[in-house]
C-alpha cells in the first residue's frame, strides 16, 4: 500500500488558546498530519450548524482531509476547548460539553469507509456520551486494523470503558502516565517493559507504542521491545505532539517500515510539532527526514 487510507473517529474542535483559536481534537490532528505525510485520511465526526463548524470544515478541506463523513448538528454547537499552558508549554484542558461531536450517528457512508480503510483510529474521549460511543463500537465491529490512542482526559474515562476498548484494539498508543494507570489495575506499575508486555498479552494486542515526552518512545510487540531516544527541541507547546507522533508512526507502519524506523520517524514528528504552536502546524515527510538527519 503506497497510499493507504485511514479513517479517524471522534472529536473535531477549536482549541481556544491565550493567543487565539487553533483547529484541533486528537483524531483530527492525526488525520491532518497523516494527510501531510501522504496517507489518505478521512474524518468521522460532527460539527454544529454555526460559523465555527463552517470554519472547521473549510480548514480541513483546505488541508486535503476529507470531510464527507463529518455530520452537521442543528441542536448542539461545534466543539471548543479552553486551553491553558504552564511555564513548560504543557496544556491543561476544559473540554466544553455537550457539543456536536458528542452525537455522532452511524450511517452507511461511514460504515463503507471504515470497512475499506487500512486502519480506524479512535480515542477514549469520543466515548463520553452513549450516542458517540455506540456508533464507535459498531464501527469497530467492521474495521480492519483498529488503532486506539488512549488519550485519557479526566473525568471522561473509566476502567470499564478502557478495558472494553482495549479488547477491541490491535495497536494501542499511550503515554507513560497512562501505562502506569492501566498496568496498576493488574498489579504492575514498576517496570515499563514488563508492564507493556503484560498489558499486550492480556488484551491480545499486536503492539503497544508508548511515548515518554522528551525521553522518546518504546514499542512492544510479538517480536520484542524497541526503544527510541527523544529529539531535543525548544518547546513552544506540546498540544498535538502525541497525535502527530501517531500519524508519523502509522505512515511508516502502513507502508511496511520496521518497528525501529516507525518509532524514529514518529519521535521526530512529535518533536517538530512541539517546537511549533498548536497541534496542526504544516510539516511534511521531507521536513521530518531532514530534521532526523541533522540530529
Amino acid at each position: 500500500m503506497s497510499h493507504p487510507t485511514i479513517v479517524c473517529y471522534g472529536e473535531v474542535l477549536w482549541d481556544l488558546l491565550p493567543s487565539g483559536k487553533i483547529a484541533g481534537g486528537a483524531p483530527m490532528n492525526v488525520a491532518y498530519h497523516a494527510n501531510n505525510f501522504g496517507l489518505k485520511s478521512k474524518m468521522i465526526s460532527r460539527v454544529g450548524n454555526d460559523d465555527l463548524g463552517k470554519e472547521l470544515l473549510a480548514f480541513l478541506k483546505e488541508k486535503g482531509v476529507s470531510t464527507d463523513l463529518i455530520q452537521t448538528d442543528h441542536t448542539f454547537q461545534t466543539g471548543v476547548v479552553n486551553v491553558k499552558l504552564d511555564e513548560k508549554g504543557s496544556p491543561s484542558y476544559e473540554i466544553v460539553e455537550p457539543v456536536a461531536w458528542d452525537f455522532i450517528h452511524p450511517d452507511d457512508a461511514a460504515r463503507k469507509a471504515v470497512k475499506n480503510a487500512a486502519a480506524l483510529v479512535f480515542g477514549s474521549l469520543a466515548c463520553r456520551t452513549e450516542r458517540t460511543k455506540k456508533t464507535l463500537l459498531e464501527l469497530l465491529g467492521i474495521a480492519g486494523l483498529k488503532v486506539f490512542d488512549v488519550n485519557l482526559r479526566p473525568p471522561f474515562y473509566s476502567r470499564e470503558l478502557l478495558e472494553t476498548l482495549l479488547k477491541k484494539s490491535d495497536i494501542v498508543k499511550m503515554n507513560d502516565e497512562e501505562l502506569e494507570i492501566i498496568a496498576g489495575w493488574y498489579g504492575g506499575g514498576n517496570n515499563e517493559r514488563i508492564d507493556l508486555e503484560s498489558v499486550r498479552e492480556k488484551f491480545g494486542l499486536k503492539a503497544i507504542v508508548m511515548t515518554k515526552g522528551p525521553d522518546g518512545a518504546v514499542l512492544q510487540n510479538a517480536e520484542g521491545f524497541f526503544t527510541q531516544s527523544g529529539f531535543s527541541v525548544k518547546v513552544q507547546d506540546t498540544i498535538g505532539s502525541g497525535d502527530s507522533f501517531l500519524a508519523g508512526f502509522l505512515k511508516k507502519h502502513l507502508t511496511g517500515a520496521s518497528p525501529q524506523e516507525c518509532l524514529a520517524f514518529a519521535c521526530a514528528t512529535g518533536a517538530l510539532v512541539a517546537s511549533r504552536k498548536g497541534g496542526t502546524p504544516s510539516i511534511s515527510e521531507d521536513e521530518v527526514e531532514q530534521f532526523r538527519q541533522k540530529r
